[in-house]
């Protein structure tokens, strides 16, 4: 491979893992503080809808971004309102809140803008455009020319280590999802933490279905997401609830993405053309592999998925 061809790959890694790092780091948020997050892949596709929207009827990156980032945080607290305050099934609730974003956003695309669910293609003005230029690109071996939403998705896993690891917050919210009696006898709100966890989760699904639109596609299509949100809970699970863990997982979920367009066609020796759809389902296979080998061995919070109520 020459250069030119490995600062490409590089650099379509960085694009495909920037929504995964974004929602691992939410799901990590919030499993941290003891509340799952299976919505992930309902809170980025709604997300990226609300982008597409926005976006196409506003013609403002601005507002597009708003919606994005607002309809996150909403679905986030509906999450907690229904599992923190009223101690609902986390789990279920996840998967009602993917299940009705798939129906709904196809749903609201017919009827707003009669294109089978699509949205229309965003003007140039709403879309992120690369920072520095294609020459620089070429000699930063892959890692310039990107997007604001790249550089950002990764300054923001050391910032997230921080807020976890060497701030008050964060020691709290890892308490409360360990031993949410010990914090409230502490005098701690744990639902005021895990409600925190959930709005900064929200957040960063926001923000990574925003950039499915506003950066990597021209307009929303219907589950444009593909399961990366599944993904992103994979990597989250293989990298042991830590940030750096994480990332490392979902660098490689994109290099596979990344790789499995640019193996389409390949011919092996003995074999002959290796089909499309196998090439395309490299990133999937990897998901279930990382989930059966490690889901058993890692540790995850002793509180994760378990209902509290303050003691009276």
């Amino acid at each position: 491979m020459d250069e030119a061809a490995a600062a490409a790959l590089v650099a379509a890694t960085l694009r495909m893992a920037t929504p995964l790092i974004l929602c691992a780091l939410a799901a990590t948020l919030s499993e941290r503080s003891g509340v799952i997050d299976l919505g992930l892949e309902g809170k980025m596709l709604l997300a990226a809808f609300a982008a597409g929207a926005a976006g196409a009827a506003g013609g403002s990156f601005a507002l597009a971004l708003a919606a994005a980032l607002a309809v996150g945080v909403a679905l986030s607290m509906l999450h907690g309102w229904a599992c923190v305050t009223h101690d609902g099934d986390q789990v279920v609730l996840g998967m009602a809140i993917t299940m009705t974003a798939s129906g709904l956003t196809i749903v609201l695309g017919i009827a707003w803008f009669h294109q089978g669910g699509q949205t229309p293609p965003l003007p140039d003005a709403v879309r992120l455009g690369a920072w520095f230029g294609d020459g620089q690109m070429r000699r930063g071996a892959g890692l310039l020319g990107h997007n604001a939403i790249v550089y950002a998705a990764l300054a923001l896993v050391p910032a997230v280590w921080w807020l976890l690891y060497r701030s008050r917050f964060g020691l709290r919210l890892r308490a409360a999802g360990e031993n949410p009696a010990m914090v409230d006898a502490a005098g701690v709100s744990v639902q005021a933490l895990r409600y925190g966890a959930l709005a900064l989760n929200g957040l960063l699904c926001g923000l990574a279905g925003g950039h499915l639109v506003l950066a990597q596609n021209p307009s929303f299509v219907p589950n444009m997401t593909a399961g990366r949100g599944y993904m992103a809970l994979a990597a989250m699970i293989f990298g042991h609830w830590h940030p750096g863990g994480a990332l490392a997982a979902c660098l490689l979920f994109g290099f596979l993405d990344a790789a499995a367009i640019r193996l389409q066609g390949i011919v092996l020796p003995g074999i002959g053309a290796v089909p499309v759809q196998a090439i395309q389902a490299l990133p999937y296979l990897l998901t279930i592999v990382l989930l059966a080998g490690f889901i058993g061995r890692a540790r995850a919070p002793a509180a994760l998925g378990l209902p509290f109520t303050k003691a009276r």
